[in-house]
C-alpha cells in the first residue's frame, strides 16, 4: 500500500468522525496542552484509533487529535506529537501533517519545548523560530515516490511563513510578551546534550535546541503549507555551568510560559 493510500485512509476515517474542513492545524509540544481548553470541541479521537497513525509513547504527551472551533476558525489539534527517539521514522513523525493537509488545513502552527543555547534568552521565555538546522541525520522527504506528492527538491530559503511571523511579533508587542527570534537546532535525542555539544551548537549558530519540529516544517514546505513555530524555552544550556537535567523542572517551565504561547496563537488565529 502506498503512503498516499495510508494518508487517504486516515483522513477518510476522521472525516467520518466529524473532522470537516479544518482551516488551521496546530501541533502541541511537551507540556503545552492547555490551548485545548480554549477550543469548542466538536470531535476528538485517540491516535491509536486512527488507521495508520503512530501512537504517542512519551508519558507527558497526550495522544489525541482534537477538532473544534477556536476564535471562530475550525482547527485540528495534535495533543501530543511523535519523535524519532520513540523509534519512529521521519515519515511516521510527519504522517499527521499530511493527514491534516488532506483534511483541508491551509496553515500550520507548531510549538515545542526547547533548551536555550543563546544565554541572552532565559528559562520561561519564548522564541519565534526564524530558521532551523536539521541535525537529525535524515529527511522526511527521502523516500521513493515522494515526487508524486510534491517537489522532491523543496526550497528551504524561507521555511517559516514571513507574514504569519510578522503577525506573531505584532501580537507579542501588543500583549507585552517577551518574544525572542532565533534559530532552532533539531537533534535526535532522547539523551540531552553534553557540554561539548552545547558549545558546538552555539558555534554553528543555534539559539535553541530540541528533538522535534524540523521534520514537520520540512513536510509543510513540501505541501506548500504556510507554517510558523514557537519554542517555549524550558532550560538554559550553559556549558560552563551545566546542572543535571530535571524533567519535572522542564515541564514546570513549559507550564509557566504556556499562557504567553496560547495568547500568541489565539490572537494570530483571530486575525487570520
Amino acid at each position: 500500500m502506498s503512503v498516499s493510500k495510508f494518508i487517504k485512509e486516515a483522513a477518510e476515517y476522521l472525516q467520518n468522525r466529524g473532522f470537516e474542513k479544518p482551516e488551521i492545524g496546530i501541533i502541541l509540544g511537551t507540556g503545552l496542552g492547555k490551548i485545548v481548553e480554549k477550543i469548542d470541541i466538536i470531535a476528538e479521537v485517540s491516535y491509536n484509533h486512527i488507521p495508520n497513525f503512530p501512537t504517542a509513547t512519551v508519558e507527558f504527551h497526550k495522544g489525541k487529535l482534537i477538532y473544534g472551533t477556536l476564535e471562530g476558525k475550525k482547527v485540528v489539534v495534535m495533543q501530543g506529537r511523535f519523535h524519532v527517539y520513540e523509534g519512529y521514522t521521519l515519515r511516521d513523525v510527519t504522517f499527521p501533517v499530511r493527514v491534516m493537509h488532506l483534511l483541508g488545513i491551509k496553515r500550520l502552527l507548531v510549538s515545542n519545548a526547547a533548551g536555550a543555547i543563546n544565554l541572552n534568552f532565559k528559562k520561561g521565555e519564548i522564541m519565534l523560530i526564524d530558521d532551523h538546522i536539521n541535525l537529525q541525520g535524515d529527511s522526511p522527504l527521502a523516500f521513493r515516490g515522494v515526487e508524486k506528492m510534491g517537489e522532491r527538491f523543496v526550497d528551504m530559503s524561507a521555511p517559516y511563513d514571513v507574514e504569519m511571523n510578522k503577525m506573531i511579533e505584532q501580537v507579542a508587542t501588543d500583549s507585552n510578551i517577551t518574544l525572542h527570534k532565533g534559530i532552532y537546532a533539531s537533534v535526535v535525542g532522547p539523551q540531552l546534550e553534553t557540554r561539548a555539544e552545547y558549545r558546538y551548537l552555539k558555534i554553528i549558530g543555534a539559539d535553541a535546541v530540541g528533538m522535534s519540529t524540523v521534520p514537520e516544517i520540512i513536510v509543510a514546505n513540501h505541501l506548500q503549507l504556510p507554517v510558523s513555530a514557537i519554542s517555549v524555552l524550558t532550560d538554559e544550556c550553559d556549558p560552563d555551568n551545566l546542572k543535571p537535567v530535571n524533567i519535572p523542572d522542564i515541564i514546570a517551565a513549559a507550564n509557566k510560559a504556556e499562557p504567553d504561547m496560547i495568547t500568541l496563537f489565539t490572537e494570530l488565529i483571530k486575525q487570520l
